[in-house]
């Protein structure tokens, strides 16, 4: 007879910026427990599933999450109990037929989530196999070349530059360990330099630094001396990735580059702007390069420069197959950022990836920026299969959980794992 949900429960605990999210327990009849905790963005898209807070002033200035935790308690552990939590696609079924509203904005996404990934875990657990193999099968092996976040600005820093994230991507290591080693060793030779420029070297969110920068273009400037400080080939033993969060600066129908000073621009000269950087840094990556509503530019902007850059779409999509079908129809991007809580479920990530698959699409899991010290990412990184992960930068305990699990998800596979760059030129 196979094990049983005996019961769930959840409880508000902190995540990596201090502000409540959800952990949800899961106990079997067999006495395997396991827990699951959710994150939270900063820079959400406005499409995304709803994030559940009380708004309760008098508690954590309104961001307090009691009402998700307990709708979990009294809604969802109930309905659950006494289900095999083999049946991932029927339970997430489930938890979306009981929450009954497109968003999830009744029982909240972070209680569904938190319900969600907790059973994966205990599935996994039940099954004797690691989570990576159990979601992606006995030939889950290929671990994902991180993109490491190493300059912060937008939303998540409170500088001088506009753009959100700055990151490097070791695509020249031969291994997950080398490549986390590429990256760490950039991440302080960077360090170092912002130092004798006389820059703060204190980090944003995700563990970048959040330096007062002279223009968005000095960001890449930096780096590209971090690569070769730290005794690497710029373009070839690393590339840097961007992610402006271009929403974030998007008003009245332009683009604002308030924070640099750089004025402006309406969707094409951004494009046109992001082109000039093509040619000068070696920029493989455009995250949000427009606002989320903006999908005539995005149309421009992928046939602009799809063929230099993969162009990923975060806020346009939401991990959401309804987005994610019409951007492969108008052909908005060539990648998918891959947020569970944006969606809400582990089968609707998976299921917003077999569409990326079937397009011929790449995709990207993701962290948020509110984290929390849970793995799960990494293990759903390799299962998934697509060789590229953001998960932050080389300091910061939540980021580096994960970039750890990976090092053990490496080590465990020994000789069967895979390590190749997801942007190489075939």
């Amino acid at each position: 007879m196979q094990p049983v949900i005996s019961s769930l429960s959840a409880l508000e605990i902190l995540d990596s910026r201090g502000n409540p999210t959800v952990r949800v327990l899961c106990l079997m009849d067999n006495g395997i427990q396991v827990s699951s905790s959710v994150p939270s963005g900063a820079s959400t898209g406005e499409h995304e599933a709803v994030e559940l807070r009380d708004g309760d002033k008098k508690r954590y200035n309104g961001q307090g999450v009691l009402q998700a935790v307990a709708n979990v308690n009294t809604i969802i552990a109930p309905a659950l109990t006494g289900f095999n939590p083999a049946h991932q696609t029927e339970i997430d079924r489930l938890l979306i037929d009981l929450d009954g509203t497109p968003n999830k904005a009744r029982l909240g996404a972070n209680a569904i989530l938190g319900v969600s990934m907790a059973v994966a875990k205990a599935a996994a657990a039940v099954s004797g196999f690691p989570l990576y193999a159990y979601l992606g099968g006995p030939a889950a092996s290929r671990l994902p070349v991180p993109m490491m976040n190493i300059i912060n600005g937008g939303k998540h820093a409170d500088n001088s530059v506009d753009f959100q994230e700055f990151m490097v991507m070791p695509i020249g290591a031969p291994s997950f360990a080398e490549a986390l080693r590429y990256g760490t060793e950039t991440f302080h030779a960077l360090k170092k330099i912002l130092r004798q420029k006389g820059y703060a070297t204190s980090v944003g969110d995700e563990g970048g630094f959040a330096p007062n920068l002279q223009s968005n273009d000095e960001a890449c400037e930096l780096i590209v001396d971090a690569i070769a400080a730290a005794g690497y080939r710029p373009g070839q033993d690393l590339a840097i990735a961007l992610d402006p969060a271009a929403s974030s600066f998007f008003a009245g129908g332009a683009y604002h580059l308030d924070k640099s000073g750089q004025g402006t621009k309406s969707s094409a000269e951004m494009t046109q702007f992001y082109g000039q950087w093509l040619g000068t840094y070696p920029i493989i990556s455009i995250e949000d390069g427009l606002a989320e509503n903006d999908w005539p530019g995005f149309a421009d902007h992928t046939a602009a420069l799809g063929g230099m850059s993969q162009i990923v779409g975060d806020d346009l999509f939401v991990t959401n197959t309804k987005f994610i079908a019409r951007g492969i129809a108008e052909q908005s991007a060539n990648s998918v950022l891959i947020k569970l809580n944006q969606i809400g479920t582990v089968t609707e990530s998976i299921d917003a990836i077999k569409l990326c698959r079937q397009a011929g699409w790449n995709y990207v899991i993701s962290h948020r920026s509110g984290e929390t010290e849970d793995t799960f990412m990494a293990d759903f990184a390799v299962a998934m299969g697509g060789g590229q992960i953001k998960t932050g930068s080389a300091c910061r305990s939540e980021r580096i959980a994960k970039y750890n699990r990976l090092l053990e998800i490496e080590r465990e596979l020994g000789k069967a794992a895979v390590f190749t760059n997801p942007l190489a030129k075939s």
